[in-house]
């Protein structure tokens, strides 16, 4: 029989308390407090976010920790369980965006220091030095937003040891203040890091709720909480992290968002989630590659919308269940079919969770690689996922790692 592999979450405590005890192990004090942000599965809306269509994220319960204390210089001292042997130390007086003499060469450094640097870009400061000790249990490489769960950390941590009082709290946070933050977090992802993502993954990360998908409309970034309890019908939410190689930096998501612009300037609209008729447009295309990247976006939105009005209706049972299942299978099928960002393994996923009883499943993230979700019954979650497991491990395959979600909470101050 396969073994399954659970990458579980580590508690709020724990996490808290392995961040602060490499926070003293490296620098020899107490830390001024940790903070935690989540990373982010994406429920459905996938690569309509650059066009200016709705997304429908929520939070892992998986968490980023960073115990943080300010200094009273501008040095940057930063520690990670990868690199405990050696200290990296920053100047932020010197930092700057990626292609500049004061380009971060460390990447994960990038996103905890680069953080700061934006902050002061956006007239919050000067900031001072800090340091800060990084321990995180969201799986790299999965598209889960590891790296925006880094950011977020740091985000919430720099507003209150600086007095920003932008974010508020876990329990009341400050909307306002937080897109304030999401911007920052995306800046240092987009200009110190040189990841060219948009503000899902940011935006997921401090505004979602816990008990709710977030419903965010990406031609504004404005966010509304939809209902998404699952515990309460019965379900969960299972991720599949296939393990295969996840980049976003090859060149193919960038030729996704080019093929969508140029789809649009040929449609004469700002963006695609400005085409109206999805027949039109295809007539108007005389090219089958932008023909195909337009049809998946556009009826991705058409999806996502009907998703979100799903929720607004009421708990996902009997035939709300039934049409949120296969939204989901429609909306896999088309990223794999018309956006082409699948891969082997996302679609053996996907395709031994539903034949194993999921009531829909799909690739979520950039795709490529990274992880497929699942929507099952609690008391099915083991049987999915050892289907998921025994088609890998027939085909020889490393094994999948499994998480058992439910939407959690965004990124504050635990401890």
């Amino acid at each position: 029989m396969t073994d399954l592999v659970w990458a579980d979450a580590a508690t709020p405590d724990e996490g808290a308390a392995r961040a602060a005890d490499l926070f003293r192990e490296a620098f020899g004090y107490e830390p001024r407090g940790v903070w935690s942000a989540p990373g982010r599965v994406n429920i459905i809306g996938e690569h309509v976010d650059y066009n200016g269509g709705p997304c429908v994220p929520i939070a892992l319960p998986h968490r980023a920790y960073v115990a943080l204390s300010p200094r009273e210089d501008r040095v940057i001292r930063l520690i990670s369980p990868q690199t405990r042997e050696a200290i990296d130390v920053l100047d932020l007086d010197v930092i700057g965006p990626k292609g500049t003499p004061g380009e971060v060469t460390n990447h994960w450094t990038a996103y905890l220091a680069g953080v700061a640097w934006a902050l002061e870009q956006a007239g919050y400061g000067p900031l001072p030095g800090f340091d800060a000790a990084l321990w995180s249990c969201v799986p790299l490489g999965g598209g889960l937003s590891s790296s925006a769960a880094l950011e977020c950390a740091t985000a919430v941590a720099l507003d209150e040891v600086c007095s920003l009082g932008l974010a508020g709290t876990i329990d009341a946070p400050n909307d306002e203040g937080r897109k304030v933050l999401v911007d920052a977090a995306r800046a240092a992802e987009n200009q110190v890091a040189g990841a060219n993502t948009g503000g899902l993954d940011q935006t997921a990360s401090l505004r979602c709720r816990e008990g709710h998908a977030l419903a965010l409309d990406c031609r504004d970034m404005s966010t509304r909480q939809v209902p998404f309890d699952l515990g309460a019908v019965g379900l969960e939410l299972l991720v599949i992290d296939t393990r295969a190689k996840h980049s976003l930096a090859d060149g193919q998501y960038g030729s996704r968002r080019a093929d969508c612009e140029e789809s649009a300037r040929a449609l004469g609209v700002g963006q695609l989630v400005d085409v109206e008729d999805l027949d039109e447009a295809m007539a108007a295309l005389d090219d089958d590659r932008l023909a195909a990247r337009t049809r998946h976006v556009v009826s991705e939105i058409a999806r996502t919308r009907a998703f979100i009005d799903l929720l607004d209706e009421g708990p996902l049972e009997g035939t709300r269940l039934k049409v949120a299942g296969a939204l989901l299978n429609d909306s896999h099928d088309s990223l794999r079919d018309d956006y082409e960002v699948s891969c082997e393994e996302l679609d053996v996923a996907v395709d031994a969770a539903r034949a194993a009883g999921a009531h829909g499943a799909r690739m979520t993230g950039g795709g490529f690689g990274g992880s497929a979700i699942a929507l099952v019954d609690a008391d099915s979650v083991v049987g999915v996922a050892r289907a998921v497991a025994s088609a890998y491990a027939e085909r020889g395959w490393q094994p999948p790692h499994f998480i058992r979600s439910l939407p959690g909470a965004p990124a504050g101050r635990l401890a």
